[in-house]
């Protein structure tokens, strides 16, 4: 089984995995929670399994972009685990997880067609997001960065294609991106159990991280606001 941790959001979500599907998971959307949450759910989801950390195959992490402190938490956290069991770790694109999760649901709530293009997308505070586009194979067809999404954003792709936009960066392109071929979808919440495929592929090929030098796919630096006053 594979331990999976999301944290690269405002979600703190944890699913322990086989080849099979998910058996068991734990998830909350309160904010700035996952330091306090994070290892709670990942002693929840073993101690339900039976299992301890050493019978893990692996531990993979959503690797980012995302939020800066989310995602240290995460990786600091699966970073501990895979150290003190010895056991591999897995590195996710947050966006790569979140393309396995939304394929699953948009065939239930559009239906398919090969030619469906899917833009996972992420807040990247003001008006950017963290965003690429992959075909409906998989295929990585814009690799992620940090833009400003504006009408002109999606007019290189193919217009029969309908493309979706998705994640809690997909909101703020309402206004500029929606309609047309470009299809919005606001109600995706991105889950630590969307990580299993693209773990157990991982884990097949023996993609693992170097657990001592591993960190974050922050994709943009760190800003801290300064303090409105001077208490010194």
């Amino acid at each position: 089984m594979i331990l999976c941790i999301e944290t690269a959001t405002e979600t703190c979500s944890v699913a322990l995995c086989n080849k099979d599907g998910v058996v068991s998971a734990r998830e909350s959307s309160e904010g700035k929670s996952h330091a306090s949450q994070l290892t709670v759910f990942i002693i929840d989801v073993l101690k339900e399994a039976g299992i301890s950390a050493g019978d893990l195959e692996a531990v993979a992490v959503s690797k980012g972009p995302g939020s800066y402190t989310g995602l240290r938490i995460g990786v600091s956290v699966a970073k501990g685990i895979t150290y003190a069991a010895s056991i591999p770790l897995i590195g996710i694109a947050t966006t790569t997880s979140m393309y396995y999760g939304f394929l699953g649901q948009a065939e239930k709530k559009y239906g398919l067609q090969p030619s469906d293009l899917y833009a996972p997308a992420l807040d990247a505070r003001r008006m950017e997001i963290y965003y690429s586009v992959i075909s409906a194979g998989g295929k990585e067809l814009k690799e992620v960065a940090a833009e400003i999404i504006s009408a002109d954003t999606f007019k290189p792709y193919p217009k029969e294609s309908r493309i979706f936009l998705f994640g809690n960066g997909a909101a703020k392109c309402k206004e500029v991106a929606g309609g047309n071929n470009v299809i919005i979808d606001e109600e995706f919440m991105i889950s630590a159990s969307f990580m299993r495929l693209p773990a157990y592929e991982a884990l097949v090929q023996k993609r693992f991280e170097d657990v001592a030098y591993f960190e974050p796919f922050y994709l943009k630096d760190f800003l801290t606001s300064k303090p409105v006053k001077n208490i010194l």
